[in-house]
């Protein structure tokens, strides 16, 4: 598993799949949690890693798309699957696991 990561659609891959975990936290839990029960600790925490998250994906998504000749339809849906829900595990399955390492 950490061979995985030396490569950058090891990295890549893992990128999409904590964006997609982190995206679920702040829909299902954060969101709940903030709005129904008045405890915003959750969209605290899980909001600025979300966000981390999000723009590492925008840039692995460029960076994939440029060097791997991407057409615009390809790097639309993967930009757009990063908001959402579960996309991204799809994006990782169709997309990202055809690429070699």
């Amino acid at each position: 598993m950490i061979e995985n990561l030396k490569s950058s659609i090891g990295q890549f891959r893992l990128i999409c799949f904590l964006e997609g975990i982190t995206l679920l936290v702040l829909i299902f839990i954060a969101m709940p949690m903030k709005y129904y029960f008045e405890n915003p600790i959750v969209s605290k925490i899980f909001g600025p890693i979300h966000g981390a998250l999000f723009l590492a994906y925008v840039a692995y998504t460029i960076l994939f798309a440029v060097n791997y000749n991407w057409s615009l339809k390809k790097i639309f849906w993967v930009s757009i699957a990063s908001f959402f829900p579960f996309a991204t595990f799809y994006v990782d399955k169709k997309v990202l696991a055809k690429i070699p390492a």
